[in-house]
């Protein structure tokens, strides 16, 4: 027995020690960093948001200014509240909407940089940020500000000093870079319930947001403002804000919700019906981090390399922040055509920064949120029957026109060919032909010459929406191709060579051309000119995604080809020139801070150099991004910048995004599992992989050597395993070619 006893006694210590050793499951909220972004020409936001959400409830500095362009600046030291809706990383200074600041006795500065609005002094040592949560200490008050948010609310917590002056400012008046409030409207309804809406203008030129405010505690007094002048409930005009008075012990928390609609205040009502009912802001973050733990999920990594991990889960996180919801829980939403519009089946999705977003964004979304994509193109095929025209960049139910091209279409024709056709597929075709044959943005022109012709204007940008224009013809043939209109089939067809119009076989660049039919005659290749998109012309010569073999042809070969894409990764700007805001990321003339070079490293696979791919591609992973404030290259762009980063970690880009074809680069992950809402899993295995072993020695597809250096959409969707095997040396040996870009593989 005493033996027996001793064996119980160890075997329990053992359980024991090994209970100890036990450590908490990995969780990949952790490894996300919302500030990479927030300094530099990032413009992302720190705040608390969930996945595609109406929502994200983020800090304010309050002072203007392109590097506060989404609200924050992370050099700054103050912040003057928290406001409901941010744009992730875009270039548009523009909502800001419904601003909420605690305050208290302690602290009275005002200071003119910030409209002389409240504000506090702040450290980011004593500021946290993860997903779906924000908090900060406002220094000058004492008081704790913690944020989180549903799909259509935001929760803020607020934990006082004790103080019989203790005040929560909600100011609908405050506006900062291009916003400007055109109309706004407070009720008080009772001691713990306020509701009104916002009207305003920027870049977008009828926002409308309606909302609902609740709060924990009844608040004793209040006091609103009519264009800052004392006024009482209800109150309507250009500037309103309220106050509310507080008498607070120490570290009481007071909990305010805020349930928004972009339709009416009754929708605003129901999104805190049914997202927070109650005020349990714990409980409230719990279920926006496993929104996010489920969202990252669909995709594992493994790296002994914590940072890049810790950049990637940012990456994938970041590339979750647009579209954004429109619609309420009525099915209502603002529709383009400014009346309100019901979505019936579908959740509407606005803020899509097209020309951006589709060139990695929206096919990553084709793999990971197929469901969600549907809902996207109904939005896009709404914003159609609205106004007659696709989208070009539209933002909380408005059309800005911003940018160039007709890029819904290539986003559209990808999810048709991939199997997300839970649309109307003839509305849809029609309304891609009716943005293609539009007479507004020089299409006319387009149309009759083959190009776009150089005007006046100082953002003519010519050659870069005879480019952009002529991808999405292509997509437009083959989606006619696909339906079997064989006419329209054939004039989109010859419609997507017109790139060649304005290639000018002298300078060897796509080259600006007058209304006479003659190239312009100053031209200088790395000028950043008004012929130009945002880039120069080395950046946008290679804008033929659709037929990159007729642009190997034209240019001489194969050879020449090669010697122009070498010249431009090493062509270095010189000190005096003049680089524009957007030009950033240089390698040479290649800027990865903007978009138009975003497929370029991987088109030395289709003149059979993939090592050169592999090298370029390696190389921009390590050096563009970053897990620090300042860690991207440029605007993240509602999810192309993080996009890009997504496929190109895992081996794999989309060089022509509507083609369902992704070119291989260079893994820096080890190993990844996609995790498929369709039920299947796509892992991705690279032997041998580190920072020195960067070339591709081999491709292995589900136990079949692969001599080709591209792989389907249809085989990531079907599951199964690609492995690289990596090494040291480029294997200028392999067999491996690119297929020709305009065959279509959907």
């Amino acid at each position: 027995m005493r033996q027996f006893g001793l064996i119980c006694i160890v075997f329990l210590t053992l359980l024991g020690s090994c209970t100890n050793k036990v450590t908490k499951p990995e969780k990949l909220i952790d490894y996300v960093n919302p500030f990479i972004g927030t300094d530099g020409p990032g413009n992302t936001y720190p705040g608390a948001t969930v996945p595609f959400g109406m929502v994200q409830l983020s800090p304010d500095i309050g002072i203007p200014g392109w590097d506060r362009i989404a609200g924050y600046y992370y050099q700054d030291s103050i912040i003057s509240g928290f406001s409901h809706m941010h744009l992730p990383g875009t270039g548009a200074g523009d909502l800001y909407d419904i601003l909420v600041m605690p305050t208290n006795s302690k602290f009275s500065k005002r200071i003119k940089e910030n409209s002389f609005k409240p504000f506090s002094s702040f450290s980011h040592n004593k500021e946290t940020a993860s997903p779906g949560y924000y908090s900060v200490d406002l220094l000058d008050y004492e008081i704790k500000a913690e944020l989180t948010a549903t799909k259509r609310t935001g929760v803020h917590r607020y934990t006082f000093p004790k103080d019989d002056a203790s005040q929560i400012t909600i100011d609908l008046g405050y506006a900062l870079n291009w916003d400007k409030p055109m109309d706004t409207y407070i009720n008080v309804i009772d001691d713990t319930t306020i509701e009104g809406y916002r009207k305003s203008k920027g870049w977008a030129k009828d926002q409308r947001v309606y909302f609902v405010i609740k709060l924990s505690k009844p608040f004793e007094t209040y006091q609103v403002f009519k264009n800052d002048s004392l006024t009482t409930s209800p109150v309507t005009a250009v500037n309103t804000r309220i106050v509310l008075n507080y008498k607070t012990e120490e570290a009481e928390q007071i909990v305010l919700k805020t349930g928004v609609s972009s339709a009416s205040i009754e929708g605003a009502h129901k999104s805190l019906t049914i997202e927070a009912l109650d005020f349990n802001f714990d409980e409230i973050k719990l279920k926006a981090e496993e929104i996010w733990e489920n969202e990252l999920k669909k995709i594992q990594i493994s790296t002994v390399d914590t940072t890049k991990k810790h950049i990637f889960y940012t990456m994938l996180y970041q590339s979750m922040l647009a579209p954004t919801l429109l619609s309420d829980y009525n099915s209502n939403y603002k529709g383009a055509n400014d009346s309100i519009a019901k979505a019936v089946g579908f959740d509407r999705y606005d803020t899509f920064s097209l020309w951006d977003t589709y060139r990695a964004a929206h096919p990553l979304y084709t793999i990971l949120h197929s469901d969600r994509t549907s809902d996207m193109i109904q939005s896009l095929l709404a914003h159609y029957k609205e106004t007659g025209l696709l989208p070009v960049w539209s933002m909380q139910g408005n059309e800005t026109n911003m940018m160039i091209g007709y890029h819904a279409v290539p986003v559209i024709v990808d999810a048709y060919f991939k199997g997300i056709k839970d649309f109307d597929s003839e509305l849809a075709f029609e309304a891609c032909i009716a943005s293609a044959t539009d007479k507004s943005r020089q299409i006319d022109e387009y149309m009759e010459l083959g190009y776009v012709p150089v005007d006046e204007h100082h953002e003519n940008w010519s050659v870069s929406k005879t480019l952009e224009y002529a991808y999405d013809d292509w997509c437009i043939a083959q989606f006619a191709k696909a339906l079997g209109k064989t006419d329209a089939y054939k004039t989109f067809l010859k419609r997507s060579e017109n790139w060649q119009n304005v290639y000018d076989a002298q300078s060897t660049f796509m080259r600006p051309k007058l209304k006479n039919g003659e190239f312009v005659k100053e031209f200088i290749p790395k000028e950043y000119s008004p012929y130009f998109c945002e880039s120069n012309a080395w950046q946008y010569f290679w804008s033929v995604q659709h037929n990159v073999e007729g642009l190997t042809k034209i240019i001489g070969g194969n050879n020449l080809f090669e010697k122009k894409l070498d010249t431009m990764f090493s062509l270095n700007p010189l000190p005096e020139d003049k680089l524009p805001i957007f030009s950033t990321g240089m390698i040479g003339q290649y800027a990865h801070g903007n978009e138009p070079s975003h497929h370029v490293a991987y088109l030395y696979n289709y003149i059979e150099k993939p090592w050169k791919t592999q090298e370029l591609v390696r190389e921009i992973l390590e050096t563009q991004y970053k897990n620090e404030p300042n860690g991207h290259c440029g605007n993240e762009d509602c999810g192309q910048m993080s996009s890009w980063y997504v496929f190109s970690a895992l081996g794999f880009y989309p060089v022509n995004p509507a083609q369902g074809v992704y070119a291989f680069g260079s893994p820096n992950v080890d190993a990844a599992s996609l995790n498929l809402e369709n039920g299947n899993m796509f892992t991705v295995e690279a032997k041998n992989n580190s920072s020195e072993n960067i070339y591709i020695q081999s491709i292995e597809l589900n136990g079949k050597i692969i001599e080709q250096n591209y792989i389907t959409h249809k085989e990531i969707m079907n599951g199964g395993k690609l492995i690289f095997t990596m090494g040291n040396l480029p294997n200028k040996n392999s067999k491996n070619t690119m297929a020709l870009s305009s065959k279509v593989y959907n």
